[in-house]
């Protein structure tokens, strides 16, 4: 039988072999797998996206994917940063490839070296062998829009794509238009190699997120391309040094119209949200189970939806709590990412709770209803209610007994009894009666140079137009909502954007404002496109607007107050 000290040495080694293992494994390079754009038809060519977050073991071995693809070149990149004072490093290596059969088809795992990808799926579908185009045409437009027959803020995906046979030197193509909807460009350009009836193509392919605001049948305008395509021909007298000439072309894609439909009459929530996916959660800055009387616990919301805009999500911290249960909201973190797929939105909160009394408390549900674009259904993200327990500090029991307040109250009244024998003395009475008297003749000598050069003002007073302007905005802003007119108090916040900070739009001023006046102008956007005809009161509003101006001021006035909080 072995004795305790070779046990222990046996424990100790097994413990240093775990350590070791672990290690490894948190060293391994990550290596992850994308694609420009899924799915894909057979007979086009499209990448593949191998991302390391750093320098793998070894150089790829790409043969796996022959069995499946035709990799027609590959190209590799790499980009390092450095951001507080740790380095990140990230190697990419794209595969131009096509499909050699339909159907779902995986990336398997590729070797770089001891590091190893992971799989990734994408559907290759029939090629458009029937495709309704001229072969003849060697530069068109085809737009595309996905869905047709939406609801209202829904998101549609706007793809359009410049198929070609010829070189072009230069060309030009205008954005999408389409009157009430925001309009998102989604990542760069993507190009590739396809065949329309044995026709073989060069594709560039570009796509928009766009998100009408109004119900109704809507059309989004022709998308018309300006090219100079370079022709061969002979080299004339006046083009002897330059044999290769061009010719200017104009090309038209189709117009598309959408069926914007109102948000269903099912839908019970007082801000409507339509995405793809939401995922709403919560986290702690400690356990909210053990929370110190007068010590903040930082609590954080965050939303994350797919196929949304951030100016549709909705405030998270909006429910009333125990008043014994002191809250300080940090301003909201917004987000977007535009991705292939679309638009993917965040927002994050976050809310230290202060304890004033020990005791269990409990916070209320978070609930967001939401429609969800996929399953054309109502759902409802929630939080649970969350019970939280303050405990007593050791020995706080003394602090609420405050026996040295009094006196402090009845110090200053001791001071004051001696005042009168200090006045009493006449020699001082002379001294101030004299300083008195050399101050006010310096007073009248200032009153009498300010008047004297009160006309030098005019020139600067003229000077003053664009802050007239942005003063009338003001005002007809606090007019419409103390007159509670949505609309004008819309067309006055718009006029005060366009002049503050170049914002077009209720969503882009919402996004420049600090989260009441943004929440209270989505509130304002819901009231003018949403499915009710509610009555919109403006006084929140214009305090909000207010209090937005003289943000820097509060701001610091508040660091003063709670600076112990901004140090979570």
């Amino acid at each position: 039988m072995m004795n305790m000290n070779t046990i222990k040495k046996l424990f100790f080694l097994l413990l240093l072999l775990n350590v070791a293992t672990a290690n490894v494994f948190a060293a391994q390079t990550q290596i992850s797998v994308s694609f420009d754009r899924n799915p894909v038809s057979l007979d086009e060519s499209f990448q593949i996206i191998f991302t390391a977050n750093d320098t793998p073991d070894n150089d790829p071995d790409f043969t796996p994917l022959e069995q499946d693809f035709e990799i027609l070149g590959q190209s590799q990149s790499s980009n390092s940063s450095w951001i507080n004072g740790q380095s990140s490093k990230t190697i990419q290596w794209t595969l131009n490839v096509m499909a050699k059969h339909p159907g779902s088809l995986t990336v398997p795992p590729v070797k770089f070296g001891d590091d190893v990808s992971q799989p990734a799926s994408i559907l290759v579908t029939q090629a458009t062998a029937n495709k309704a185009v001229n072969t003849d045409d060697d530069l068109f437009l085809e737009v595309e829009a996905n869905p047709e027959s939406l609801y209202v803020q829904s998101q549609v995906l706007y793809t359009v794509r410049l198929y070609r046979r010829v070189d072009i030197a230069q060309a030009a193509l205008n954005e999408p238009e389409l009157g009430d909807a925001v309009i998102e460009k989604l990542g760069d350009d993507s190009n590739y190699n396809t065949q329309i009836n044995g026709v073989n193509y060069l594709v560039t392919e570009r796509k928009y997120a766009i998100f009408p605001q109004k119900s109704g049948s809507v059309t989004i305008k022709p998308l018309a391309l300006t090219a100079e395509v370079m022709v061969n021909s002979r080299p004339s007298f006046n083009s002897f040094f330059n044999s290769r000439m061009t010719k200017t072309k104009k090309v038209l894609s189709k117009s598309v119209t959408l069926d914007v439909k109102p948000a269903p009459a099912t839908f019970t929530g007082k801000h409507w949200l339509s995405a793809e996916h939401l995922v709403l959660k919560e986290e702690w800055s400690g356990d909210n189970q053990q929370m110190r009387v007068g010590e903040p616990l930082t609590r954080t919301l965050t939303l994350l939806a797919k196929g949304t805009t951030v100016g549709q999500l909705p405030e998270l911290n909006a429910n009333k709590i125990n008043d014994q249960l002191k809250t300080y909201p940090d301003q909201p973190v917004l987000q977007e990412q535009k991705k292939p797929e679309g638009l993917i939105a965040f927002r994050e909160e976050k809310i230290a709770i202060i304890p004033s009394k020990a005791g269990f408390y409990k916070l209320p549900a978070i609930e967001i209803p939401w429609f969800n674009t996929q399953t054309q259904k109502m759902e409802i993200a929630k939080i649970p209610e969350t019970n939280i327990t303050a405990l007593e500090v050791e020995g706080a029991q003394q602090a609420p007994v405050t026996p040295v307040a009094p006196p402090m109250e009845q110090q200053p009244k001791k001071v004051e009894q001696p005042a009168p024998t200090v006045v009493s003395q006449p020699q001082q009475q002379n001294t101030w009666f004299w300083v008195a008297m050399f101050l006010g003749t310096g007073w009248l000598a200032t009153l009498v140079y300010f008047l004297t050069k009160r006309p030098a003002k005019k020139p600067v007073e003229e000077k003053s137009e664009p802050e007239l302007r942005l003063a009338d905005s003001v005002k007809n802003l606090k007019k419409a909502c103390a007159d509670n007119n949505a609309v004008a108090a819309k067309d006055a916040l718009l006029a005060w954007g366009r002049q503050k900070s170049g914002a077009t739009s209720l969503g882009a001023i919402a996004e420049l404002s600090d989260a009441r006046l943004r929440d209270e102008i989505l509130h304002l956007n819901q009231i003018l496109y949403g499915k009710t005809a509610d009555q919109w009161q403006g006084k929140k509003l214009f305090q909000a607007f207010a209090e937005n101006k003289a943000r820097e001021k509060i701001a610091i006035k508040e660091d003063d107050k709670l600076e112990p909080l901004f140090r979570l």
